[in-house]
């Protein structure tokens, strides 16, 4: 599986921002798209994640009712609409797969990472 993420950008406080994840090569209906997150200086940060085939989601605390996550399965596209953001959201965001169908917020449950898109928050 490959991942191509993209969407990123400078803002202002407050705005929204939609990134995409496009996935290519095998995938399966137990393949799960997660979003992770890292600041400079800090660990690899779950975001959320959600299944293909039935679209279940789990996300972290820190997005829940501000970030939605979502599929397009024709496209093989995931994307993560983020609202109201702040400089803590502040990161470069990696998409990641796993084939085995679990929704787990733990980076070492992922073995196919994408390159990373830089969203930068301004106050």
């Amino acid at each position: 599986v490959q991942l191509q993420a993209s969407g990123g950008g400078s803002v202002q406080a407050g705005d929204s921002l939609t990134l995409s994840c496009a996935a290519s090569g095998r995938t399966f209906g137990s393949t799960v798209i997660a979003w992770f997150r890292q600041a400079p200086g800090k660990e690899r940060e779950f975001v959320a994640a959600i299944r293909r085939n039935d679209g279940r989601k789990n996300y972290a605390d820190s997005a829940k009712g501000r970030f939605t996550i979502s599929k397009v399965n024709a496209e093989n596209t995931v994307y993560l609409q983020m609202n109201s953001l702040t400089p803590e959201d502040t990161a470069i965001y990696y998409c990641a797969a796993s084939i085995r169908g679990l929704l787990t917020s733990s980076p070492s449950g992922y073995v196919y990472w994408g390159q990373g898109t830089l969203v930068t928050v301004s106050s």
